[in-house]
């Protein structure tokens, strides 16, 4: 299979958000999309940029993987660390190299930015993925847990963050 990896546009902003519903499909989470593509056009290519895209596509410019990712920095290392949200490939598209290719176009977008490191979480039961970052030789952080404030709860927090 040939195919080419290239950073998604502004335009590309509906092929890559079928794909994060694709995405959610597959994680059994897709009554957890509220994202719209106003908000993906808003937050990746608005006044303000959070996040970056690269696409997956065949020669003849069909859509079959994305990678979204982002920075944050390392305290300890002094250095931006490259934080990949998500990486996706379509299932028919599955054993062709397509998600290494995304990997590896990362892991040169993070060299040449001077990151010190490249983070992603999988989630638990997906034994496919966990392989697969096994045998690129990467290593779980089974010490860290990851925690998290959504809705009500930052809501909260943000009007009373109380007295500590």
């Amino acid at each position: 299979m040939n195919f080419n990896i290239r950073k998604a546009t502004a335009d590309d902003v509906p092929v890559f958000f079928n794909l994060i519903k694709g995405l959610a499909k597959y994680e059994k989470l897709s009554h957890e999309v509220t994202a719209t593509e106003a908000m993906f056009t808003k937050y990746g290519f608005g006044e303000h940029t959070f996040y970056q895209t690269l696409l997956a596509e065949t020669d003849d410019n069909n859509a079959i993987g994305f990678a979204l990712f982002f920075y944050t920095f390392s305290t300890f290392l002094g250095k931006p660390t490259l934080y990949l949200e998500d990486l996706f490939v379509v299932p028919e598209s599955r054993g062709f190299g397509v998600g290494k290719a995304l990997l590896q176009k990362l892991a040169q977008i993070a060299i040449e930015h001077e990151c010190g490191r490249m983070e992603w979480a999988v989630i638990d039961w997906n034994k496919p993925a966990i392989d697969f970052y096994h045998s690129l030789g990467a290593l779980p952080l089974s010490e860290w847990i990851t925690y998290r404030l959504t809705g009500d709860t930052l809501t909260k927090l943000a009007q009373n963050p109380g007295k500590e």
